[in-house]
């Protein structure tokens, strides 16, 4: 597939926000925390040490997902959203692979993730790339009912 990976910029924020609305709005409802964090990316994840991709297929950017800092050596993985007209030719495996990729060069230990146990090929998406579930805790989100987590191992 001939996908690339494409960084965040302010000229960018509307594409983050309507492909996280896209999905949101077909699985679930967008909560006051989405709308936050949709409306003002830079401020809400950049700012604060995360980091916001892109997929381009074909000349269209057509999928994004989030790396969001959540404490010294931890990131979080959220708000990745693939349009429906081109899931399921691995743009969310693309995505996952870049993020795994770049927590790693920023020196995390760990990645973690909060979803929703009925998206079934999300849920065996993150597995596939090692993520395991571990307990769940308290979410921002209303949606979410699992917890998963994949930690690294730093080179002696």
């Amino acid at each position: 597939m001939n996908a690339r990976i494409i960084p965040f910029t302010n000229e960018r924020s509307a594409m983050f926000k309507s492909l996280n609305e896209e999905w949101l709005q077909h699985y679930f409802t967008l909560e006051p925390v989405d709308q936050v964090l949709l409306s003002y990316p830079r401020k809400e994840i950049i700012d604060k040490g995360g980091h916001i991709f892109f997929a381009e297929y074909q000349g269209e950017i057509v999928g994004t997902v989030a790396l969001n800092f959540h404490e010294e050596g931890v990131f979080e993985l959220g708000k990745m959203a693939v349009t429906k007209k081109v899931q399921g030719i691995g743009i969310g495996s693309i995505l996952m692979e870049h993020c795994i990729n770049n927590a790693k060069s920023l020196g995390a230990r760990k990645l973690i993730l909060y979803s929703n146990t009925a998206l079934a090929s999300a849920i065996h998406l993150y597995k596939k790339f090692g993520f395991v579930e571990v307990p769940f805790t308290e979410s921002n989100y209303k949606r979410t009912n699992i917890k998963m987590e994949i930690q690294f191992h730093k080179p002696s």
